[in-house]
């Protein structure tokens, strides 16, 4: 009877343990990839239906996650972008206005809050900010903009070149950290790509297939901007205008010259000759057996071919380099899914993907960003987490960049600090959260500087948008996205949108009390920043 007792009360002691253990096993807190490429516009995802392109990898967290249709940014730019990333914090909080103003490493980011509660992180690819990263246990980071061929990295404080193809070498680090990883403590990884950023190199195994495409044009490729106030008209990135010849259609300088095609930034041919020279003989010899030709056919047709002709010419050519890019880039998520599979990490390992902004590909006859329209504003975003997030969801909801550090928070059980301002939307996938904000604010502050994009701030709902011109203009635009998905009519001074301006004007007045924004705050704190 005695014996009977002991051995039930040692089961029931093994089940407790046994339950136990996989209530901790459950409980276990999720690592964390986060993939960043760099002015990758969601128009070339191919899980936003555009056709453009194939990207069956970044695809593949749609379907086995969530896609988000509206996400946007709060400043259009690579450094801010990031910085808002890091911080939870708008830029003019942060300090990251423009690509040129200093990060302050100092303050405090969401990879050194997930240290302090013993995660182990580390940050690898572009970050595009000067300074030791702080955060991270390790770092490998691309200088400035960084080079698609043959790169250098500061890799824990000390600089070396390392041969292969960027995009290639960012994937190789990222798998070998995981793979040699603390593997006691959960992980977050900051894998960041600088592809698809311009100038526009793609690796040799996609050049052949991506130059022979040829691509439907968007429909507003020659708009004309009639509708649209100073600011559309006077930005300097019209693909056939202000794009470079050299450093980004690939036109060797030699026959710019023959041509007469002359340089519309200073640095352009310099750019071609540095990009291209930092190829190996071979893989010169390779891009040259593929370029040589398009450039020879070019000589042919150019002095018969009408401005239509090349602007049409120049599109291709762009959207030949730029998705042959972004085709590198599909295959490294294709390499990070498989390994986690394979390292059994794959259950418990959420997994984003965004870009630090959209991009116009062609749109309005531009390319780059900066703008508050769409194409500039919306920036894709993936997720996968199989524990908790149900495949296949597909949200219309209006999160932001501002946002990623307290949901990267949420996720590994952290409080999420007050300073924050932005949210988790964690509560979005899981269907514990209904409601949602109903605005997004936004900030644009680089100009005068490279494309000329003046600066704005305004706000987005679900339907209409307002935005301000301001510092050497004093315009207003409002755009019924509705009606005007492209936004090509500013409907600010129609008497039929009287009252919907009113109400965004309260309701920009309303965001910008929230987020701690003004004009009077905002004009100090540029005097300071030139100081």
């Amino acid at each position: 009877m005695k014996i009977h007792c002991i051995t039930a009360l040692a089961f029931l002691c093994l089940a407790s343990y046994i339950t136990q253990a996989q209530g901790n096993k459950t409980k276990k807190r999720p690592n964390i990839v986060y993939i960043m490429s760099d002015d990758h516009g969601y128009q070339a995802i191919s899980a936003y239906g555009y056709g453009l392109n194939e990207t069956p990898h970044i695809d593949q967290l749609a379907k086995e996650g969530a896609i988000f249709t509206r996400a946007t940014v709060t400043n259009s730019l690579c450094a801010p972008s990031r910085a808002v990333l890091l911080t939870g914090k708008h830029s003019y909080i942060n300090g990251k206005i423009d690509n040129e103003a200093k990060f302050d490493w100092n303050q405090d980011n969401f990879a050194k809050i997930l240290q302090k509660n013993g995660y182990q992180t580390a940050l690898i690819g572009k970050i595009h900010m000067d300074g030791l990263p702080q955060g991270f246990n390790h770092s490998a980071v691309l200088i400035d903009q960084g080079e698609y061929y043959n790169p250098n990295f500061i890799i824990n404080g000390v600089k070396q070149q390392i041969k292969g193809y960027v995009s290639d070498l960012t994937t190789d680090m990222t798998l070998d950290w995981i793979a040699k990883r603390d593997t006691s403590k959960p992980f977050c990884v900051l894998y960041h790509q600088k592809a698809p950023h311009r100038e526009w190199l793609p690796a040799l195994r996609h050049i052949q297939a991506y130059t022979a495409k040829t691509y439907k044009e968007p429909q507003t490729l020659f708009d004309s901007y009639d509708e649209r106030g100073t600011a559309a008209k006077t930005a300097e990135m019209n693909i056939l205008k202000h794009m470079n010849w050299a450093g980004d259609n690939k036109v060797p300088p030699p026959l710019m010259n023959e041509l007469g095609i002359k340089e519309y930034l200073s640095w352009d041919k310099a750019a071609f000759n540095n990009n291209l020279g930092r190829m190996t003989t071979a893989e010169r010899a390779a891009w040259d057996s593929v370029y040589n030709p398009i450039m020879a056919d070019f000589k042919e047709k150019y002095p018969r071919m009408s401005q239509k002709d090349l602007m049409q010419w120049r599109y291709q050519r762009y959207m030949q380099d730029y998705l042959g890019t972004v085709a590198a880039v599909d295959d490294g998520v294709g390499r990070l899914l498989d390994f986690l599979k394979q390292n059994g990490l794959d259950e418990n390992t959420i997994v984003i993907y965004t870009s630090d902004q959209g991009f116009y590909l062609g749109e309005h006859g531009w390319f780059d960003k900066r703008f508050m329209y769409e194409e500039s504003l919306r920036t894709p975003l993936l997720i996968r987490y199989p524990k908790e997030i149900k495949a296949g969801q597909s949200s219309k909801a209006l999160v932001q960049n501002l946002d990623f550090a307290p949901t990267i928070l949420d996720y590994a059980g952290i409080e999420i600090p007050t300073d924050m301002q932005g949210k988790s939307f964690r509560g979005l996938l899981n269907g514990k959260q209904h409601k949602w904000r109903d605005a997004v604010y936004y900030t644009y502050y680089e100009y005068p500087s490279i494309h000329m994009v003046k600066r704005h701030y305004g706000i987005r709902t679900d339907r209409y948008k307002l935005m301000h011109f301001y510092y050497d203009v004093d315009e207003w635009e409002l755009y019924d996205l509705e009606k005007d998905p492209q936004e090509m009519h500013n409907v600010y001074n129609s008497p039929a949108y009287s009252k919907v301006r009113q109400q965004m004007h309260k309701k920009l007045e309303d965001a910008r009390e929230y987020y701690k924004d003004s004009d009077e705050k905002n004009n100090k704190f540029l005097e300071r920043l030139k100081k």
